[in-house]
């Protein structure tokens, strides 16, 4: 495994920020509507020393939302980015399949004002109607077999992963959708065994997860046992917080509850072979925009990077023995 990076792009200030972290591999958002620049941008890194192995896809609401009268156009067109990814190379492609989407309420603040993305429930507006409706569970799970069904037959012909990242946060209920990844480990093994294929699995946040926990500490170690043995997990978002189910806060992953460096064994000891990379850094006030738009190119990832290649270096030195 290896420290990564998501949602970067590939021009000369982003790679070389990378590079100067030791960070050599990387994934970035696709254009639907530009698919010949998935291979531009692979060229790019890797003229700079660094490998483009995933990319981010939109979820059309369509598929999401079963809306008939679009749907099955847009899955096709979704199948000509996992055609589009695997002629260029790519492993992977992420997704989230979620009628809410991501829900937070205000910011809370941290250690020299770093600022902490928040979830507080009893600060959270449930009553709010959503354009997705309500949506129990076995629905949900109707719509995302649907959407495997037509998606992993191409997936697996041209050897792309298909990735799903979790419902940020898990719930029992938000805003009428019943999230399907709460309970947390009953959650993702339905998911998981929709459909059989080595190309249907993670992009698992170590973050998502514990929000949806009571003891994140205890409970999130066996939770990424289980998949991670079983090959389920393709890419790693490798974030921390302090709390878990209707109250937390993403903070430094040296402060948070989940110990990181037991994930970072558990991860090595079940040959999990791919990225381990930053997600939903802590801002810092003092960070300035850059004129390219990168807003990862600051001091949260620089530091969570080093964190990452550190605890790699620990475990990897553990199991030799040498530590």
């Amino acid at each position: 495994m290896y420290v990564g990076v998501q949602g970067i792009g590939t021009s000369q200030h982003e790679l070389h920020f990378l590079l100067r972290h030791g960070v050599t591999h990387m994934d970035t958002q696709v254009d639907p509507d530009n698919l010949d620049r998935i291979a531009q941008q692979r060229e790019e890194a890797a003229a700079e020393g660094v490998e483009l192995e995933m990319m981010h896809i939109p979820m059309p609401e369509s598929i999401t939302f079963a809306d008939d009268t679009r749907r099955d156009r847009d899955l096709d067109t979704l199948c000509t980015w996992v055609e589009a990814a695997g002629k260029a190379g790519l492993r992977g492609l992420n997704y989230n399949f979620t009628v809410v989407g991501y829900q937070r309420t205000p910011n809370r603040y941290g250690r020299g004002g770093s600022v902490y993305s928040s979830f507080e429930f009893t600060k959270y507006d449930n009553d709010e109607p959503h354009p997705g409706g309500r949506i129990d569970r076995d629905e949900i799970f109707a719509r995302i077999a649907y959407f495997l069904e037509r998606v992993i037959p191409v997936a697996e012909e041209y050897k792309v992963q298909m990735a799903s990242h979790l419902p940020d946060p898990p719930a029992p209920e938000l805003r009428g959708e019943v999230r399907w990844n709460y309970p947390v480990f009953d959650g993702l093994k339905r998911f998981s065994e929709l459909t059989d294929s080595p190309y249907h699995g993670f992009n698992f946040c170590c973050g998502v997860a514990a929000e949806g926990l009571e003891d994140p500490g205890s409970e999130l170690p066996p939770i990424v046992e289980y998949f991670s043995e079983r090959k389920k997990i393709f890419n790693v978002h490798f974030r921390n917080i302090k709390g878990g189910l209707g109250d937390f806060v993403e903070v430094w992953p040296d402060e948070g509850d989940v110990d990181m460096h037991e994930l970072a064994r558990i991860f090595h000891r079940t040959g999990y072979p791919y990225m381990l990379m930053p997600d939903h850094s802590p801002g810092h006030p003092d960070d300035p925009p850059h004129p390219e738009g990168s807003g990862r190119v600051r001091q949260g990832w620089a530091f969570q990077f080093g964190y990452i290649r550190a605890l790699i270096q620990a475990v990897t030195k553990e199991a030799k023995g040498l530590a």
